[in-house]
């Protein structure tokens, strides 16, 4: 195997820099994450045959011209500021090796793209992409990619796989210029942006969770599923159905997943997660950059409402969440993690839904199976469980594929399998004329041990669980007060506990709030509230009664920084805040404008940025205080802040929090109980720097 030599990218190469564009920042923050936690694959990864009488020198020279074209493919990303760098085309060698293999059969092609996708590519020193030729008897049989989503993503890929075949089969590019992520970069308007952030914020702040998990699977089950479910009827009635309603087909398979959720859990109001793509105008086709995004789609059915009604419903919230998603998203994210933390709210989709499914290799088919027919794969292994359904579909040749990954928690291996045979069932019955309304209420009792809060499905006996792991709580029981509760008062759990006397209902409750991504299944898709107001007077001081999904807002008493964990932190918060303003990337002039090329930050050199009374802001005596009971979000801290907060720690000595953690409500204080002394050998590069 013939490894390239890495580059050492220089400023000269770099011809024209600019800030990440609201869709690559998500990718930008999600390369952070550790990989096993990451919703999107990094890299992304798939392959191409080539002709018979290719060459290794005409793959060679056919990338070098596609790297002449795509300015992506020359593209690096700074490690602490979501800004990038568009490189001259000759700025580093080809990452493109070569590998003997004895077939290029299926098996050895599915093989031979997993492992190049697990190469780690370094976007902030390399080429975001790498290319790995199968040579069989010395010949080029096939050229597997793989791409790094903050600057190449799904759809790009596969139009890069398509223009290089195009070119070794003598068929040249287009001529016309591609547009570039930079070229789309625009300052949004202030006010527009605060407008669309409030509008989206006050539809999501009462739309409670739907989910599928009290209707189905076991604990002790197989872990996680994964299927593949292909039908060309299918096709031809998602076809037939789109054309009736005039939206897209990928609108209609949408909708006909909101439509089985609210039969199976009687659920009318709930989020999915949409992966969508600004690709409508011509001159955005061929281009390679990220241009797809997963966004929070509010769906919100009527009782009772034809399906007609349905699919509209469900594109215009498609729409709608996509047009908002484009307003300072680092910021939508912060405020709605502020929104949740005084609520007590988590909030996970039900659906995560994309419009393009896995590459065929990567779930081999059954051997002889037609490829007309409906047919049903699936893999089950012990695993951690999904949150939520995941389904993704593809429509290649005729045939509808439906990808779907599901954890034994919320479906079991049957339930799995049966979930695309119904959903086909339920495109024919469309395409036959029906109009199959709403159901007024679920068509399936919920499992023991569930009960329905106005957030979501409650676990009980996981609630208990986590309430007797705080210290000092001797014992705890948890029950629904719905039936007791006065008019115009919500359904609720009471939780009693039997505690020590310095255990207070606010303790009990930050504690639930800092374990909720701890412990999956308290909460179905762990989406609740545990306010401290459910006090009943006149009982024992060594009780505390608290209640879970109550009215009001938590009220949680503010905390300073006190050991030199939490000073460390407090200290990187501020610091972060400073430089990477809730406005946005901030320059020395302010705003970055598209056109301005960026220095990046480097927290490590002396003389770095000072805040209020002449202190460094990144130094642990800093005056500012820092409330260790709130949140990053509470402080102002966005997504584009998270790597260079990191950064700070590190430099402080500390590690131990991933960015995805950063991300979510739990208080400063228990973030900092997390931290540990950096190893002196700790790695700080490539795809897992901070």
């Amino acid at each position: 195997m013939n490894h390239p030599p890495e580059p050492l990218p220089t400023a000269a190469t770099v011809i024209r820099s600019g800030p990440l564009t609201w869709v690559q920042q998500w990718h930008w923050y999600e390369r952070t994450i550790p990989g096993p936690r990451r919703v999107n694959p990094t890299p992304l990864a798939d392959h191409c045959h080539v002709p018979p009488s290719t060459t290794v020198a005409d793959i060679h020279m056919a990338l070098a011209s596609l790297t002449a074209c795509h300015e992506a493919l020359r593209t690096t990303v700074d490690p602490l500021r979501p800004v990038q760098h568009v490189h001259r085309a000759d700025w580093a060698p080809l990452p493109v090796d070569c590998v003997d293999v004895p077939a290029a059969d299926a098996d050895t092609l599915e093989a031979a793209t997993a492992a190049l996708a697990a190469r780690p590519i370094d976007p902030e020193r390399n080429p975001p992409w790498l290319a790995r030729v199968l040579l069989e008897a010395g010949k080029p049989r096939a050229v597997l990619m793989a791409a790094h989503h903050v600057l190449i993503d799904g759809w790009g890929l596969a139009v890069l796989l398509n223009q290089l075949h195009d070119q070794l089969l003598g068929d040249d590019a287009p001529a016309e210029a591609l547009a570039h992520p930079l070229d789309t970069v625009a300052a949004q308007p202030l006010e527009r942006a605060r407008a669309a952030e409030r509008e989206w914020l006050t539809r999501l702040a009462g739309n409670p969770t739907g989910v599928l998990a009290p209707f189905g699977g076991t604990d002790d089950g197989e872990g996680r599923h994964r299927l593949q479910h292909r039908s060309a009827d299918a096709y031809d009635d998602l076809v037939r159905i789109a054309r009736r309603f005039r939206v897209s087909p990928e609108v209609v398979m949408l909708a006909a997943l909101a439509h089985d959720v609210a039969t199976r859990t009687g659920e009318h109001r709930f989020l999915a997660s949409v992966v969508v793509s600004n690709r409508a105008r011509a001159a955005l086709r061929n281009s390679i950059g990220v241009r797809a995004l997963t966004v929070p789609v509010q769906i919100d059915l009527r009782p009772g409402a034809v399906f007609g009604e349905v699919v509209a419903s469900v594109a215009a919230a498609s729409a709608a969440a996509y047009r908002h998603g484009r307003w300072r998203p680092a910021e939508l994210v912060a405020a709605q993690a502020r929104m949740d933390r005084r609520r007590g709210v988590v909030t996970v989709p039900t659906i995560e839904y994309n419009c393009y499914s896995w590459p065929r290799d990567y779930l081999a088919p059954a051997y002889n199976s037609p490829p007309s027919g409906p047919v049903t794969w699936i893999c089950s292994a012990p695993d951690e469980p999904c949150d939520t359904l995941y389904v993704d579909l593809g429509l290649d040749a005729g045939v509808v594929t439906l990808d779907v990954t599901v954890g034994d928690h919320l479906l079991d291996a049957e339930q799995a399998m049966a979930l695309p045979v119904r959903l086909c069932g339920f495109l024919r019955a469309l395409a036959d004329g029906a109009e199959c309304p709403v159901p007024e209420r679920s068509l399936t009792p919920a499992a023991s041990g569930w009960w329905r809060a106005p957030q979501g499905w409650v676990c009980l006996p996981k609630v208990e669980d986590v309430l007797r792991g705080h210290p000092g709580v001797l014992d705890v029981t948890v029950a629904p007060s719905g039936e007791a509760a006065g008019e115009g008062e919500e359904p609720h759990l009471d939780a009693y506990a039997h505690t020590a006397p310095d255990v207070t209902p606010d303790d009990l409750h930050r504690y639930v709030l800092d374990h909720l991504d701890e412990v999956p299944g308290i909460v179905a898709p762990r989406c609740y509230v545990l306010s401290p107001e459910g006090l009943e007077s006149g009982r024992p001081s060594d009780h505390s009664c608290t209640a879970i999904g109550g009215p009001g807002a938590p009220r949680v008493s503010s905390r300073p920084p006190a050991s030199e964990a939490e000073r460390a932190l407090a200290a990187a918060v501020v610091a972060a805040v400073a430089v990477v303003g809730p406005s946005g990337l901030v320059g020395p002039g302010g705003p970055v404008e598209p056109s301005c090329p960026v220095e990046p930050i480097d927290p490590s050199q002396p003389g770095g940025p000072v805040g209020p009374g002449g202190l460094p802001v990144g130094s642990s005596d800093s005056p500012i205080a820092v409330d260790m009971n709130r949140c990053l979000a509470d402080h102002g801290v966005t997504l584009v802040a998270v790597p260079r907060l990191l950064a700070l720690l590190h430099r402080s000595g500390f590690t131990g929090i991933a960015s995805d953690e950063l991300a979510g409500t739990a208080s400063l204080g228990h973030l900092a109980a997390a931290l540990k002394p950096l190893s002196p050998r700790a790695h700080r590069g490539g795809e897992t720097s901070p």
